[in-house]
Order: C-alpha cells, then structure tokens, then sequence
C-alpha cells in the first residue's frame, strides 16, 4: 500500500515538471517568432514605405494607369 501512494505522488510531481517545461518552451517560441518579425520589419520596411509613398503620390496627383 505504500509503495503504491509512493508511486501516485511520483506521478503528480513529474506531471508539474513537465508543464513548467512546456511554458518554458511555448516562452522560447514566442521569443523565436518575434525576433524573427523584427528581423523582417527592419529587413523590408524601407521597400515597403518606398511603394506606399509611390503609391501615394499617384493617388494625390490623379495620375492616369499609365504613368503609374
């Protein structure tokens, strides 16, 4: 009987080990992806504000298809 209590408490405390390194993990993976939205912000941000002001200078200026 006492092994099987020793063995019960066993499993509920691998079980909170466990769950505290599945938070680490999702923890890493957040700090993965938003270090990687960073990287694309500062890699394509100049390309992308380029076109929008082109863009932008086209609507003002009512410039036909053409010409854009």
């Amino acid at each position: 009987m006492l092994e099987f209590l020793r063995i019960m408490l066993d499993a509920r405390f691998e079980d909170r080990d466990e769950r505290g390194a599945s938070a680490v993990e999702y923890g890493l993976l957040i700090a993965g992806i938003a270090a990687l939205i960073v990287v694309v912000v500062f890699a394509f941000g100049g390309v992308v504000g380029d076109i929008f002001s082109d863009t932008s200078s086209c609507i003002s200026t009512g410039a036909t298809a053409t010409s854009c």
